[in-house]
């Protein structure tokens, strides 16, 4: 490796993620099946303690931190994932989907034999994403949707001559979303991506209007503004 990394100060001080602020949830958002924004950020908090200590120990090693070694769309899964896993350990009013890629992520606890099923409209689906808009599924169906969008480096950005930079949550949003909210895209028929719906602007604007977590650190506009630049394949839908 071409560089000591446990002597990089500016990868040690990214090791650790940006703090989650306290004031930046939002008192009045409306969450469904007992959700609260205390149960979100206490999970929140332990994927941030998770990949702190994850991040702290490969340093250690010399190693790159997680979110520079793993593909992007690799991470923004585990984003998701630890969300869904994690919640269901405050909100005992929802349970992780057993069923193996069923839908939604979080069900209703106790309404479905064993946690499972294949598909429903009763829970709510997770997603992680390093956009703040174009939020991405395979199909347009009804289902409340929660995002969390975060920034972090990628693989590439050693070589682009991107800094170091910690993990951070910019926002958390969540709405119920309709068929009509989803615009389906399909893929052309010399594509090897992922057939994916994407969050219309009518669903955006249900979701960014019920926005669970701000962080105040970050300009209100740029949370809330329409990202430009469009999907690139590593963030494919899960």
């Amino acid at each position: 490796m071409s560089q000591d990394l446990a002597d990089d100060p500016d990868e040690r001080a990214a090791c650790i993620p940006h703090p989650i602020h306290p004031e930046g949830f939002n008192t009045n958002v409306e969450l469904p099946y007992g959700l609260t924004t205390e149960y979100v950020r206490l999970a929140m908090q332990e994927f941030q303690d998770f990949l702190g200590f994850v991040n702290t120990q490969l340093n250690v090693k010399n190693l790159q931190r997680f979110e520079s070694l793993v593909m992007p769309a690799s991470f923004s899964s585990l984003v998701g994932e630890f969300a869904v896993s994690s919640i269901p350990k405050y909100c005992t009013t929802l349970a992780k989907n057993q069923y193996h890629n069923g839908h939604p992520d979080l069900v209703p606890a106790g309404r479905f034999p064993g946690n499972a099923i294949q598909h429903t409209e009763h829970g709510i689906e997770v997603k992680g994403s390093r956009y703040q808009r174009g939020w991405q599924g395979h199909n347009p169906e009804r289902c409340w949707l929660l995002v969390f969008v975060f920034d972090s480096n990628r693989p590439t950005d050693p070589a682009k001559g991107i800094e170091p930079r910690p993990f951070r949550y910019l926002t958390v949003v969540g709405a119920q979303l309709e068929r009509e909210d989803w615009l389906f895209a399909g893929r052309s028929g010399t594509s090897r991506r992922t057939i994916t719906a994407s969050v219309q602007p009518s669903g955006f604007s249900k979701m960014m209007s019920n926005w669970l977590y701000r962080d105040p650190c970050i300009e209100q506009s740029t949370t809330a503004e329409a990202v430009e630049e469009s999907l690139e394949p590593e963030d494919e839908a899960k």
